[in-house]
């Protein structure tokens, strides 16, 4: 068995996730997630950076998020999560929450993320941005217009998340105006972190209409530069859902 650090790196058995879902490649990072907003923007980092990886779908219509393997890797109860078998020192680490796995991933394949400390900061300012915003905000415009939400018949919730959303669409619009990407001309895991988001709201949600996409030129020819990245398209059905 390969060692790294005096630490036996293929040896993941001490991971209750590692014995529900059996590593065939144990030297490779493991992804546990589902193809979400919040799923892809790691399987699109991973392809992104070309780290050699093994994805296990964690069947959420199945519960398998609830189950004591799983909470024993993220007690939060959901995707995604990982473990690097060759984490800081040579030893294995686990992590969930999606911004901060973009982070760690950025900082060890030293991509994504810039090296200048202020566009770094920068950067991880709109990996916030979407994390503690966009997401939640374009996932109630999903409950209250497409789920189970939609039969409620007040529909000031709706609305109260549909202004927001136009609202967090507009703050993005003004960020892209003459830019490429949200960093510019750098490709990076803010881009990643958003672009799944922005594409259920419109896509998935079919709520386009609702909050107006159309006014928003910018982020529209964002998202289709986002699509057209070989990497990401893979990203996104990255674990393959079950037939």
């Amino acid at each position: 068995m390969e060692e790294q650090g005096g630490f036996p790196v293929n040896d993941l058995s001490a991971y209750p996730a590692a014995v529900r879902w059996p590593p065939r490649y144990p030297e490779r990072l493991q992804l546990y997630s589902l193809p979400t907003p919040n799923g892809v923007k790691v399987s699109i980092m991973l392809e992104e950076t070309g780290l050699s990886y093994e994805p296990h779908l964690v069947d959420l219509n199945k519960g398998e998020q609830t189950t004591p393997e799983y909470l024993a890797l993220n007690p939060n109860g959901k995707i995604p999560a990982i473990i690097d078998p060759r984490g800081p020192g040579g030893r294995p680490l686990a992590l969930f929450e999606s911004g901060a796995i973009l982070l760690y991933l950025a900082e060890k394949t030293g991509q994504l993320l810039p090296s200048d400390a202020a566009a770094r900061y920068e950067t991880i300012q709109w990996v916030f941005f979407q994390m503690a915003s966009i997401g939640p905000m374009f996932g109630q415009v999903g409950y209250f217009h497409k789920f189970a939400g939609r039969e409620i018949s007040d529909k000031r919730p709706l609305e109260h998340y549909r202004d927001e959303s136009k609202r967090l669409l507009a703050v993005l619009e003004g960020r892209l105006a003459g830019r490429q990407w949200i960093m510019g001309e750098l490709f990076s895991i803010a881009d990643i972190a958003t672009v799944g988001w922005v594409r259920n709201l419109v896509g998935y949600y079919e709520a386009g209409p609702l909050v107006e996409f159309e006014r928003f030129k910018a982020v529209a020819a964002w998202l289709a530069r986002c699509l057209t990245r070989p990497a990401v398209q893979r990203g996104l059905t990255i674990p393959a859902r079950r037939a």
